[in-house]
């Protein structure tokens, strides 16, 4: 009976007759039209939570969760740079869509995670430098972006500063003699982390896309692997394809 509870309301909040910011029926009314004890009405609403799809705000009872998702373009790392030198691109683009961008920012040397050292073709042992960044939108934390580059690539550069690099790391690395002129992009979905979790203030059930970026010199050297935590909730991930222009035709 809690599942068949958990589809009707599931039902409504698709269709839109439970609204975003809505409140549920209380547990005595889903109790009495299903004719089901409290308990059982407390198992549908612990599902939905799961699910992602509600959140419980004691005592007044159980909301549809409220979407306002983010569009995060992989390709806008291209761009020129923002106008303002406060906000990198990705904050600047939230701006203009009215919301209130922040972000912090670390720098670790760290042993980075195998998937990354295999990313950047680092031998056994080899340092990277990690900077770490919480975004956040409306004070709200919105998701992470954690950048590894090779440390004796960028040991001594702005890049092991923590704070924003105004002209942006794409010029720094240029200025090192190597600059990153294409990238390939993987994602995948999956469950956050407790870390991630407690990171971004996630609710149960909701999971996250994972988006690694890989980024190349002309020459084929990578030199920067991000990975970027963009939580399902919060975001829609927009990519923008040109068809090659043949010249012979």
């Amino acid at each position: 009976m809690y599942a068949q509870i958990a589809d009707d309301l599931r039902s409504q909040i698709d269709d839109g007759r439970l609204a975003p910011g809505e409140q549920l029926p209380t547990e005595q009314a889903l109790s009495d039209k299903f004719d089901v004890t409290r308990t059982t009405v407390r198992q549908a609403l612990t599902l939905l939570k799961n699910e992602g799809l509600v959140v419980p705000s004691r005592p007044r009872g159980y909301f549809v969760r409220k979407v306002q998702r983010s569009i995060f373009r992989p390709q806008a790392e291209f761009r020129p740079r923002p106008s303002s030198p406060e906000m990198d691109q990705w904050m600047e683009e939230q701006a203009q869509e009215g919301r209130v961008p922040s972000q912090t920012i670390t720098v670790e040397i760290v042993t980075p995670p195998p998937v990354v050292a295999s990313r950047l073709k680092l031998q056994e042992g080899e340092l990277a430098v990690v900077r770490r960044r919480v975004r956040y939108l409306d004070g709200e934390p919105f998701n992470l972006n954690d950048s590894y580059f090779p440390l004796g690539l960028v040991n001594n550069s702005e890049i092991v500063t923590p704070h924003d690099i105004q002209r942006g790391a794409n010029e720094v690395l240029s200025e090192l003699g190597a600059r990153q002129v294409r990238a390939i992009d993987e994602i995948e979905v999956r469950m956050p982390s407790p870390v991630e979790s407690d990171r971004l203030e996630l609710g149960p059930g909701v999971p996250v896309a994972v988006l690694r970026s890989t980024g190349y010199t002309k020459d084929g050297q990578p030199v920067r692997s991000v990975v970027t935590i963009l939580p399902g909730t919060r975001h829609v991930i927009m990519f923008e394809r040109d068809r090659p222009v043949d010249s012979g035709r």
